[in-house]
């Protein structure tokens, strides 16, 4: 039997002292780098946000009021833009998936010099202004642009593209492209092929060894992707404005005029609220499907 060894040290003190060790321990390493960036964000994003919203919940005189809601909730015409908001948003989405995914896929298939090359032809856009690219889609989507001979050369001279939706919808689908491809390419090369080979070594066809072994695991890289397309689709505002017309405006066209030109920053607070919470809405329900932890590179609780 092993002597027991008596010492003068308190249970209470060897408590404390494993308890520092586990703060110490579970300390994030260099979280002082990120305070700059923290107060960036406090100052020039938190502080404005809150204002807005709490000018919302006040009318004209000063007073506390849900008038800016209701009004804007009982608004048919509100509610239609609030609705070509979303819907534009998620068809933005979807044909920025449907491009992205073979691009992405063809990246990881590639040689490392065809993968650079691909890479560049990504980075490219964000070389260019905003402006430039949206300037650019207005002469090629004018009526006497090539865009519109190509389709007439097909027989669908008929579709309008520019002062329209489709034409809005079509240069905010490039200009977001790369947001869709990135994080995609970020996921598919961290899937282990062989997972391909030995679901068709069991039996399966080419095609469905990549719908169900390949595919489920690219959701993760897919969703992120979304998120970053669909909210930043949610407030795009120059390419509306210069691609677009006042009948098919977006919601950001919206929150702009009522602060800008009418200076009701209540009811402008209201519609970047309403906004928000739906946007938020769709992100948690989407997170039902898809484990945002590991869409954006985390760790999920578990794992170790």
């Amino acid at each position: 039997m092993r002597p027991m060894i008596e010492t003068d040290e308190h249970p209470s003190d060897r408590n404390a002292v494993v308890s520092r060790r586990t703060l110490v321990r579970w300390r994030p390493k260099g979280l002082h780098l990120a305070v700059p960036l923290l107060v960036l964000l406090v100052v020039f994003f938190a502080i404005p946000g809150l204002e807005l919203v709490r000018r919302s919940f006040f009318d004209s005189s000063g007073s506390l009021s849900l008038d800016s809601y209701v009004s804007f909730l009982e608004t048919p015409a509100y509610r239609k833009i609030l609705l070509r908001t979303f819907v534009v948003a998620a068809l933005c989405t979807v044909i920025c998936a449907l491009f992205a995914y073979p691009y992405a896929y063809l990246m990881t298939l590639s040689t490392p010099r065809v993968r650079r090359i691909l890479l560049v032809l990504v980075l490219l856009p964000f070389w260019t202004s905003l402006m430039v690219r949206t300037y650019a889609w207005l002469v090629l989507l004018q009526d006497t642009g090539p865009l519109k001979s190509a389709l007439n050369a097909i027989g669908l001279g008929g579709l309008e593209l520019i002062r329209t939706t489709n034409g809005v919808l079509i240069a905010m689908t490039q200009i977001l492209l790369p947001f869709m491809v990135l994080p995609l390419y970020n996921n598919l090369q961290k899937i282990d092929r062989s997972d391909l080979l030995a679901a068709q070594s069991l039996g399966a066809t080419p095609r469905r060894a990549f719908w169900r072994a390949y595919f489920p695991q690219s959701l993760p890289g897919l969703f992120a992707g979304s998120v970053l397309v669909f909210i930043l689709a949610l407030g795009f505002y120059i390419t509306p404005v210069i691609l677009g017309s006042p009948q098919n405006s977006m919601m950001s066209q919206l929150i702009v005029r009522q602060v800008s030109e009418r200076l009701d920053w209540a009811s402008g607070g209201a519609m970047a609220v309403v906004l928000a919470l739906l946007t938020l809405g769709c992100i948690v329900v989407a997170s039902r499907f898809v484990k945002v932890q590991r869409a954006f590179g985390g760790v999920e609780s578990g794992e170790n």
